[in-house]
C-alpha cells in the first residue's frame, strides 16, 4: 500500500509530525532503524515544548528531572551566579504544580522519544525499523529504498538530523561552518537538580551539565570549522569534569554528535518545503544558534508539517516557520558572535550576580519564555545599562 506520507526520522520532529498526521486520518510511515535510542545531547526539554505535546504525552506522569535553578560560572572571574527556574502564577508566592510548573526538565533522550513513538503509532502511524538508503522523487511521488526493499508514498518528510539524507536528495547538505561539534560524557551514577554552565571563550560557548534521572549529560559545543576537533573538545571536557568534581566516581561514556548552526544569511532562505517534500526540525537547521536547543522547534516544526498537510497545502509550513521561528533564530544568530566574548560575557556573569531581575530574564531565556526579540527592551528594564548597551551594539 502506498502511503499518504513517509517520515524518514522518528525523533522529537518525526514522531511530532506522525502524530498529528495520523490524527487526522492520513496514512503515515515513520522509517527509522535506531529509534528510540539515547542521544548524544543535553536533554532538556522547556515548559513550551512540553507544552506542544500536552495531547499525545503525560507530562505529569513522565519520567525526567525537574530542574530547580542553573549555576553559572565564569572561572577565570572567579564568578558564579545561581538563576532559579521555578514557575510562579502571576502574582502568587508559591511554585506552580509540578506538572505545570516544569520550567525546564531534563530527560534522557530513549525515554523521551520513546514516548512521542508511541503516542504516534496510537494515532495510527506506523514505524518502520528498517534504514532509508536512497530517495527518488518524481511527478508520481516519492520511491524510497530501505534495507526491507521498496516503499512508496505521496510526500516525504525529513526529520533525520544533521546528516539528513532527504536533505541531500532535495536540496544540499550542511557546509561545516554550518554545523556545531557538541561532545562529552554522560557520567552514570550520579544526577542532581541543577544545571551547572561554565562560559568559554575558546572555543566560544559554554560547557553544561545537565541532570538527567539515572546521570549527567555533560558537554562542550563549538563550531565545525573552528579548528578544535571533537577529541579537543572533549578532552577540555573532561579537565572542566576533573576540576569542579561533578562526576566524581561516576562512568564516563564518551559521545559526539554533530547539530546545525546556521547564520543570519543562511537563515534568509533556508530550505524548508517543495512540492513533495519538506524538512523539519534538525534536518531544517531550526536549531537556536546560541544555546542549540532545538527539542521545540523540532516538536513545533512537526506540528507546522503536519498541519499544512492536513489542509492540503505545504506553502503554509514555509509560512508557519517565517512567522514564528526564523526571525527569532536569526536574531540569535547575530547576537551569537558577540555573546561569547569577555567583554559581554564579564558584564552578564556581573549582573547575574547582583541582580534579581536579569536572574529572572535568564530564566526565562533557558526556560523559552523570554524571545530573542524583545530581549534586549526587557534588559533596559533591569536597569543593567552597560548590559542592555552590549546587547543592542551586539544584535545591531
Amino acid at each position: 500500500m502506498r502511503d499518504d506520507v513517509a517520515i524518514v526520522g522518528a525523533g522529537p520532529a518525526g514522531a511530532r509530525a506522525g502524530f498529528v498526521l495520523a490524527s487526522r486520518g492520513a496514512r503515515v510511515t515513520m522509517f527509522d532503524w535506531s529509534h528510540p535510542r539515547e542521544k548524544p545531547c543535553g536533554g532538556g526539554v522547556t515548559g513550551r515544548a512540553l507544552a506542544l505535546v500536552a495531547d499525545s504525552i503525560d507530562a505529569a506522569g513522565w519520567p525526567a528531572s525537574v530542574i530547580g535553578s542553573a549555576r553559572f560560572t565564569d572561572t577565570p572571574r572567579g564568578r558564579s551566579a545561581v538563576v532559579p527556574l521555578k514557575v510562579y502564577e502571576d502574582g502568587a508566592d508559591r511554585p506552580l504544580d509540578r506538572a505545570r510548573g516544569r520550567a525546564l526538565v531534563v530527560a534522557d533522550r530513549a525515554t523521551f522519544d520513546a514516548a512521542l513513538v508511541a503516542a504516534a503509532e496510537r494515532a495510527g502511524a506506523r514505524l518502520d525499523r528498517s534504514r532509508v538508503t536512497g530517495m527518488a522523487i518524481d511527478a508520481g511521488g516519492v520511491s524510497l529504498e530501505t534495507t526491507a526493499g521498496r516503499r512508496t508514498a505521496s510526500f516525504v518528510i525529513g526529520a533525520d538530523g544533521a546528516n539528513s539524507l532527504v536533505r541531500r536528495r532535495v536540496a544540499a547538505p550542511f557546509r561545516r561552518d554550518q554545523l556545531s561539534i557538541a561532545t562529552g560524557f554522560f557520567a552514570h551514577g550520579v544526577t542532581s537538580d541543577q544545571i551547572a554552565i561554565e562560559l568559554t571563550a575558546d572555543p566560544p560557548g559554554y560547557i553544561w551539565s545537565f541532570p538527567r534521572p539515572t546521570h549527567l549529560a555533560i558537554g562542550i559545543c563549538a563550531q565545525a570549522d573552528a579548528g578544535a576537533t571533537a577529541a579537543m573538545l572533549r578532552d577540555q571536557a573532561a579537565r572542566w569534569i576533573a576540576a569542579t568534581g561533578i562526576a566524581d566516581g561516576a562512568r564516563l561514556e564518551p559521545y559526539s554528535w554533530p547539530i546545525p548552526s546556521l547564520s543570519a544569511a543562511d537563515l534568509r532562505a533556508p530550505a524548508l518545503a517543495g512540492p513533495r517534500w519538506a524538512l523539519i526540525g534538525d534536518a531544517a537547521g531550526l536549531v537556536d544558534p546560541i544555546t542549540r536547543e532545538g527539542i521545540y522547534f523540532a516538536l513545533a516544526s512537526g506540528d507546522w508539517i503536519g498541519d499544512a498537510l492536513n489542509r492540503g497545502d505545504v506553502r503554509l509550513y514555509g509560512a508557519r516557520a517565517y512567522d514564528e521561528s526564523i526571525p527569532e533564530l536569526a536574531r540569535a544568530a547575530r547576537l551569537k558572535a558577540g555573546f561569547f566574548r569577555p567583554a559581554f560575557t564579564g558584564l552578564l556573569m556581573r549582573s547575574l550576580h547582583e541582580s534579581g531581575a536579569v536572574r529572572a530574564v535568564m530564566a526565562d531565556l533557558i526556560a523559552g519564555r523570554q524571545s530573542y526579540r524583545s530581549l534586549k527592551w526587557r534588559l533596559v528594564r533591569t536597569f543593567e545599562w552597560q548590559l542592555a548597551f552590549k546587547a543592542f551594539r551586539l544584535s545591531a
